[in-house]
């Protein structure tokens, strides 16, 4: 077959749909993907553009514009999360939405992938305001959205508060409540056990999982985690009650480093307790940049996209890196770190426990039969290291990295499922 080799990218601009394609297209060549499939799984199957007139606080009308990408839909309905931000554009959504259907399918959760985004300043505006902005994406978004079509999710800048806002405005169109319809809901709406803790938890899981083939032992281990929010946050506290000494943690107010290790109990709550940043937490100050290049065991940036790129994997230190957020490393600093034998556990594998546990709360909103926190975690905790064994077990197969390998595992169930559900 025939692949286009990846057009370079400018240091400066990296596009993150591109990066995506980058990975796919050498997995795609490890794997022998057939042509039909490489085309039919190549591009999105729907991109949804709207504009969103919403009554701001002072009188004024403001209009935002949003998106819906359904990138796949062969495995079950399209799932992610709809993010708010400045930042949020096209190729932005199209890129995380292809990410999360090769996530559901490394899982092997029934699931296909997408992704929503505003284009707002979430932190500008009142609870008023983010209440008509969502209600007005859900009202135009009433064709994509559905418990058996596409079910979103809270992202960066939304949480319990806006899909509990989806939830009741799509379930007043349909005329009967539909908790189903998006995960991420506040407990009392039919939200699941586990599921606040359950990205951060996988990247506990999948980390242990890696240092044990590599033969590190978490006890005494190093580790940074870039960002402190949900994921982050999270992930450092379950890694140092696995042994991992946390020496560096950040978020937007810059590093903050103690060679003895941070006690990440008292992080949270200064965090907590502080308008929800670490500024003035006691600690040695660095930047985000110097944290990535710390000389440490463990890794785990879980902020945002192209953290690590050509620029400085040269400098990474570490010796595994456990992506927390999605796509913090671009496509042309992969090279550089397998080059310099640095194992990296995959964004669509070691922070899909978010999306497992998604999974858990819609089954449990169909059923209308609701599980322990306890079970929640057995079975999630099971999934993310069968799934890090296949990825393993592909990665020696077809000698990729772990990275392209997860591409390869994901890449090859949806292509057979389109084989055997046949195309046009």
């Amino acid at each position: 077959m025939t692949y286009k080799e990846p057009a370079p990218l400018s240091k400066t601009h990296l596009n993150p749909f591109e990066s995506m394609m980058s990975r796919f297209d050498i997995a795609a060549k490890a794997l022998g993907l057939d042509d039909s499939s490489y085309n039919v799984l190549k591009s999105p199957a729907k991109v949804v553009m709207v504009n969103l007139p919403v009554v701001m606080d002072n009188g004024k009308v403001q209009v935002f514009e949003g998106y819906r990408v359904v990138h796949n839909a062969n495995l079950g309905p399209s799932k992610g999360g709809i993010r708010y931000s400045m930042d949020v554009n096209l190729d932005e959504v199209k890129a995380l939405a292809a990410w999360m259907t090769w996530k559901c399918a490394v899982v092997g959760i029934p699931y296909g992938g997408g992704k929503g985004g505003v284009k707002c300043d979430p932190r500008s505006m009142s609870k008023g305001e983010l209440e008509r902005l969502t209600r007005a994406y859900t009202v135009s978004m009433i064709d994509v959205f559905g418990p058996e079509k596409d079910i979103p999710a809270p992202d960066m800048g939304t949480g319990p508060q806006e899909m509990a806002w989806l939830m009741d405005e799509y379930s007043k169109i349909k005329g009967y409540s539909c908790p189903a319809v998006v995960t991420g809901k506040p407990l009392v709406l039919g939200g699941s056990l586990g599921r606040v803790e359950a990205t951060g938890r996988g990247v506990m899981v999948t980390a242990r999982s890696a240092m044990a083939k590599m033969g590190i032992n978490p006890v005494g281990a190093t580790c940074a985690v870039q960002g402190f929010g949900n994921v982050g946050s999270i992930s450092a506290k379950l890694l140092a009650t696995q042994g991992l000494k946390i020496v560096a943690i950040s978020d937007v107010t810059g590093g903050y480093y103690n060679a003895e290790g941070i006690n990440i109990e008292e992080a949270i709550a200064y965090r907590d307790r502080n308008q929800g940043t670490l500024e003035g937490f006691k600690a040695d100050r660095i930047s985000n940049n110097e944290l990535l290049t710390l000389d440490v065991t463990v890794l785990v940036p879980a902020a945002m996209e192209d953290q690590i790129t050509a620029e400085n994997a040269n400098d990474i230190k570490a010796k595994l890196i456990v992506e927390g957020a999605n796509g913090p490393t671009s496509w042309n600093a992969d090279e550089i770190l397998n080059g310099k034998g640095i194992m990296v556990v995959p964004d669509i594998l070691a922070n899909a426990g978010g999306v497992t546990v998604s999974y858990f709360e819609w089954v449990q909103n169909r059923l209308g039969y609701y599980w322990t926190e306890e079970r929640v975690n057995r079975r999630a905790d099971r999934t993310m290291k069968m799934a890090f064994e296949a990825v393993y077990a592909a990665a020696q197969k077809y000698n990729v990295s772990w990275r392209i390998a997860a591409y390869v595992v994901s890449i090859d169930k949806v292509a057979n499922t389109q084989k055997f559900r046949g195309v046009f």
